[in-house]
């Protein structure tokens, strides 16, 4: 049985521990029969039992002494030394009407704080346990129930396309009841934009690479907007003033403080306020190191942290200061060069280091009212046992989320000029291009040749130019996953909308500059020629669209997916069967299965027979003509028995297979991949525990040189040879 072990527990004797369990149901004598082995157990109480396998239960051990409960503690440790936990013991209550502040250090991640305390899927850190309850409520699942809470992230991920109303508008389309009046939805949205104060800005687009759009702060406020939509009573929000100026930061926490007086629990982590930010704060969350140095009333923080906060100084810098250790080294190696400086200072955090400050503080926390207080609530708060809260997600159905996100991402497309538009005109002058040097190529002797290569441009770089949509399918990631984040509406709604949406750009596309390619060069006439060229072409150029959207789902850097899509394609270019004939493709891998997988090698098959199939060449030096059924068996070496038609279904088929990949990797991003990474922390955890730093600073690197000491080294007599 694995048992959750918190050290320091919140209980009122010392000679009890906390064990939470993490797989099976709990009772009494098995939570007694674990510590079988240790002296000193005098009984086990169940607390709360795990309920029908979807929470974890939790009880107390109680020992005779505090050396034999020390010596349990120690005993467990050993036995699990490769779980190490991030947090120690974190303990808060957050209370409805009010406005939290976390505050942190640059090495403390409030990321993978937040998202424990939201119930929502970490996805960096995977070896975090905590229970959540809410009003006595235990949440079981990965997510609460929506109308209950909401997540906030750092980056305003929103489509800058859209104007405000449309952005909140459209979110609240996906998420509320089919049954719901429109006008009932539209004033909510009017609402929610009056009560974040957007009104100047509702009509304005959020702005992009070339739409100039709202400003930082506002931003930040629709991100907000988009949460509170479905009121929820908890909203927490990771860093809501970084990279704001000083008066976009204290609008934005003024308006969290309206929001927190309607009845809502405001909770947010914030790296380092301003005086004026900090007093609209109700209650402080003071964390250095996963441990809590402070947790009250922000306006007693001053005293009761042990350090006060001198006058004339923001206390948000002095606090910060007290707790951030990362340059207690470069202080130490500074100190040989300023010495004087430092001792004649009356800072007392300049007379001892910041890991020992932290000590103190967190001694001084825990033997404070504050400590015990919380300590009592959090106690009382566990004793409850109510309905396990179900994951709610979006109220709307499918089909209006699907609908929805299809309009939504249509509009995108069309007022984004870099998504199609852009790539329209770069086709159009490709084609052009290709027109004007096969202008008329007509059926001499040459023009064998010359109908292959131009077959193989169209279909492997014309089609290849597909990738430049990359950086928009990653942005469309983006916005995803945040609205994911919150259970908005699921992967497959929109993985249908994208590709609905899709079609009709890349319809107009091919068929505008393959329309141009095909009259230009002249190439097989007759009307159901020229529409399987345009329908090979539409579909391999949403090949390569569905490809991207799958590379996109998993590398989010638009360098990296741009250099893995063009690596897949030249692939599949290599073994299309132009630049090395099909039967002289060596047949293990390249010719079996690559050759089948590249969407490259139908096409040009198609392509091949559409075009030279029923046309009569010229030959070389005789009056003698060259049928094309001969040209395809016997230079191009295609297979005559398989219809030109089955060749474009192939890669019909291609698309649906990679847009369920496009799926399958979104989901398995979501489940699996936390899982690998927890596997992998594991194992980094093990071996860290396994090997100690014995890395020790060179003699002449301990402290920086400075002027005195050489002075004082040659004074002496012990100059030094360099």
């Amino acid at each position: 049985m694995m048992l959750l072990i918190c050290f320091n527990p919140y209980v009122d004797s010392p000679h009890k521990l906390y064990a939470g369990n993490l797989g099976w149901n709990l009772t009494s004598q098995g939570l007694k029969d674990a510590f079988a082995n240790q002296p000193g157990v005098l009984g086990a109480k169940v607390v709360y039992e795990r309920d029908s396998g979807r929470s974890r239960g939790f009880g107390f051990v109680s020992f005779g002494t505090a050396q034999d409960l020390q010596s349990a503690m120690s005993a467990i440790e050993r036995r699990y030394k490769d779980t190490v936990g991030i947090y120690d013991q974190l303990q808060s209550r957050h209370i409805a009407g009010k406005v939290d502040q976390a505050w942190r250090t640059d090495g403390f991640n409030t990321y993978q704080w937040l998202k424990p305390s939201t119930g929502l899927l970490l996805k960096d850190v995977c070896l975090v346990e905590a229970d959540v309850c809410v009003h006595g409520i235990t949440s079981a699942n990965k997510r609460t129930t929506i109308a209950t809470q909401a997540y906030v992230t750092q980056d305003d991920n929103l489509i800058g396309t859209l104007t405000v109303r449309e952005t909140i508008w459209y979110s609240a389309r996906v998420r509320l009841p089919d049954k719901m009046l429109r006008s009932d939805k539209r004033a909510l949205v009017e609402r929610t934009i009056i009560e974040m104060g957007l009104q100047d800005c509702a009509d304005t687009v959020i702005g992009n690479w070339h739409l100039r759009g709202i400003s930082g702060g506002e931003k930040r406020r629709v991100s907000i907007a988009l949460e509170i939509l479905m009121r929820p009573r908890l909203l927490f929000l990771d860093e809501p003033t970084s990279g704001l100026d000083s008066a976009s930061a204290f609008f934005v926490t003024q308006t969290l403080r309206a929001l927190s007086r309607d009845g809502r629990t405001v909770i947010a982590s914030i790296h380092q306020p301003s005086s004026e930010v900090f007093e609209l704060f109700d209650r402080l969350y003071l964390l250095s190191g996963g441990k809590t140095v402070y947790f009250g009333q922000a306006s007693e923080a001053y005293e009761a942290t042990g350090f006060p906060c001198p006058a004339l100084r923001n206390p948000s810098d002095h606090f910060l200061r007290c707790v951030n250790s990362d340059f207690d080294k470069v202080r130490a190696t500074l100190k040989g060069s300023m010495k004087l400086r430092f001792e004649a200072s009356d800072d007392p955090l300049e007379k001892i280091t910041t890991t020992e400050a932290i000590r103190v503080l967190v001694d001084y926390y825990h033997t404070s009212d504050y400590y015990y207080t919380t300590k009592a609530k959090v106690e009382e708060i566990s004793q409850y046992k109510g309905t396990i809260l179900d994951s709610g997600g979006s109220q709307a159905s499918f089909l209006l989320q699907t609908y929805t996100l299809t309009k939504r991402s249509f509009i995108n497309m069309s007022r984004d000029f870099g998504y199609y538009w852009l790539r329209l005109l770069i086709y159009i002058l490709v084609t052009f291009c290709i027109g004007t040097i096969y202008w008329k190529v007509g059926t001499s002797y040459s023009a064998i040749l010359a109908r292959g290569s131009c077959a193989s441009f169209v279909f492997g770089f014309v089609t290849f130019m597909s990738i430049g949509g990359f950086p928009s399918f990653v942005e469309d990631m983006k916005v995803f996953q945040r609205e994911r984040l919150n259970g908005h509406y699921g992967v497959a709604a929109f993985v249908i909308a994208n590709t609905l949406a899709a079609t009709p750009f890349l319809i107009i596309i091919t068929f505008i500059s393959g329309t141009i390619c095909y009259f230009m060069v002249g190439l097989h006439p007759g009307f159901t020629h020229y529409l399987f060229f345009v329908l090979c072409l539409y579909a391999s150029v949403t090949v390569v669209e569905s490809l991207m959207m799958a590379i996109a789902s998993i590398v989010p850097n638009f360098l990296m997916g741009i250099i893995i899509g063009a690596g897949i394609q030249g692939i599949f270019m290599l073994v299309s069967g132009f630049f090395r004939l099909p039967n002289d493709i060596p047949k293990l891998f390249w010719r079996y299965p690559m050759s089948y997988i590249s969407f490259h090698f139908w096409a040009l098959q198609g392509q091949y027979q559409n075009d030279l199939r029923g046309l009569m060449f010229d030959s070389q030096g005789s009056a003698f003509k060259i049928p094309g059924e001969y040209v395809l068996e016997n230079v191009f070496q295609i297979n005559l028995h398989r219809s030109k038609w089955i060749n474009l279904s192939v890669i019909l088929s291609m698309i649906i297979i990679y847009r369920i990949i496009f799926f399958i990797m979104i989901k398995t991003n979501e489940d699996v991949t936390p899982w690998v990474r927890g596997y992998v922390a594991r194992r980094r955890m093990k071996q860290k525990n396994g090997t100690q730093n014995t890395t020790v600073a060179p003699d002449g690197l301990t402290q920086s040189p400075s002027l005195r000491n050489y002075v004082a080294t040659r004074t002496n007599g012990g100059a030094r040879r360099w």
